[in-house]
């Protein structure tokens, strides 16, 4: 097996790519210790019994630029196949500001192709390769050289059984003419906005239970705070103040020093330095926005009128759809989405794109009674009314 430790090394690799119509990838990172993920190993493979390379970015430092393989990313006549592709794009999103075009994630076309939700790539190497994945190195500290000659082939495994995958995957997509449902999915991970959190709406993960403007203004502006601070000094939001904490500060409302040092739950490194000041900065912002400007608790789920009898049928109407494709339920709607559809919204993903053909459209007309469902035999038919 062979390492790249330099940007000439990789640039030839990634050239001999050119002339292929494919090239498998995959990524080895750490994310533990800090904010954005740290890169640590890049697999690649060349197709059929092509070669098979890692890239070591550590290993290689400054000699190493990724570049060429930034290069090879927005060449369109190579597809660059992933699997579980966004953890991947989410790193080379943010150290190149490129994404791999045109992508082919072998996770979402199983899906599509009926091998259920999120399906792993063990299962799909031994589903479709025929083959097995030692697991001896899947938690191991990938930052730390020397590699060892278990873990290269360990990451190695991951680009050279997804050859066989991808073509497998591909084959059975043309058949079936679902290319386009996969491309539908794949636009979400090629889209800048799904990778960057914005500081001011880091607020909206929280889950409060309580829609006061005031308390929300000021979970607000510490959720800034901690997100900003955490993004600057790419280490975890969590290393700067817990979730719990946040929620505690933001009811109590400390407005000194002293005030934050009464807090239960903010740690030590919390309550001096630049972490406090931050915290006071953000209470007293919170406390002084406008009500005009306070934000509002999305109660939208709350105030659905749910027909409940019609959203048990959207459910078995759902469950005869994805017999019928070999799709999986929750790929096509979640139950939520079964909810609003039954609430009477008409916005949700379900009755959009691909969904509308396959789940949508029959949804719509069960709820505006054109059609309805029957038993017949093992499954459920659809009757026009």
């Amino acid at each position: 097996m062979r390492t790249l430790t330099t940007t000439e090394e990789l640039a030839a690799f990634c050239e001999a790519a050119r002339s292929e119509p494919y090239v498998t990838l995959d990524t080895e990172f750490l994310r533990e210790r800090t904010y954005y993920s740290k890169l640590c190993l890049v697999q690649m493979a060349l197709p059929n019994d092509g070669e098979a390379v890692l890239v070591d970015p550590i290993a290689g430092g400054d000699a190493l630029s990724l570049e060429p393989l930034y290069d090879l990313f927005r060449d369109t006549s190579v597809v660059k196949v992933f699997h579980a592709a966004r953890q991947d794009l989410e790193i080379f999103f943010h150290e190149g500001n490129v994404f791999p075009e045109p992508l082919f994630d072998t996770q979402v076309a199983a899906m599509v192709c009926g091998f259920g939700e999120q399906v792993g790539y063990e299962t799909l190497v031994r589903r479709i390769a025929r083959a097995s994945v030692d697991k001896s190195s899947r938690f191991t500290d990938w930052s730390r050289r020397p590699l060892s000659e278990a873990q290269q082939s360990y990451a190695l495994a991951d680009v050279t059984h997804l050859r066989v995958i991808y073509e497998h995957l591909a084959r059975d997509l043309e058949r079936s003419g679902r290319q386009r449902w996969v491309e539908e999915e794949l636009a979400v991970l090629t889209d800048p906005a799904t990778y960057l959190i914005e500081p001011r709406e880091a607020w909206r993960r929280l889950k409060t239970r309580t829609n006061s403007g005031r308390f929300l203004a000021i979970a607000r502006e510490l959720a800034a705070f901690r997100e900003s601070y955490a993004q600057q000094r790419n280490i975890p939001r969590n290393r700067v103040f817990k979730d719990d904490a946040l929620l505690e500060l933001a009811s109590t409302k400390p407005r000194t020093s002293e005030d934050l040092g009464r807090s239960r739950l903010l740690t030590r490194e919390g309550r001096k330095g630049p972490i406090a000041d931050g915290i006071l900065a953000a209470i007293a912002a919170g406390l002084e926005t406008p009500q005009a400007d306070q934000p509002v608790a999305d109660t939208s789920r709350e105030k659905l009128q749910v027909n409940p009898a019609l959203a048990d049928l959207l459910r078995v109407l759902l469950k005869a759809k994805s017999e019928e494709t070999g799709v999986a339920q929750k790929l096509i709607a979640t139950a939520s989405e079964l909810d609003a559809i039954a609430a009477g919204q008409r916005d949700g993903a379900a009755l959009k794109g691909w969904r509308h053909e396959v789940f949508g459209a029959d949804a719509l007309r069960l709820c505006n009674g054109a059609i309805a469902l029957a038993a017949r035999g093992q499954a459920v038919a659809i009757i026009d009314v």
